[in-house]
């Protein structure tokens, strides 16, 4: 099963601040967020976990 992590979990688990994961979603450098609820969202951690390999190669 696919975890869905919430802003908080992917901030602790990048080392980066939340509104500065927002600020790399808002210009195309991080996954878009799945809608989970009214006012809540989430990421599938297969996704997270995507972007952080895709990170690693281009470094």
């Amino acid at each position: 099963m696919n975890r869905i992590l919430r802003v908080k979990e992917i901030s602790e688990l990048l080392g980066l601040s939340k509104s500065t994961i927002w600020r790399m979603r808002r210009d195309g450098l991080f996954p878009a967020p799945l809608k989970i609820g009214p006012r809540a969202v989430g990421w599938r951690e297969s996704d997270v976990t995507d972007w952080i390999k895709s990170r690693d190669r281009l470094q």
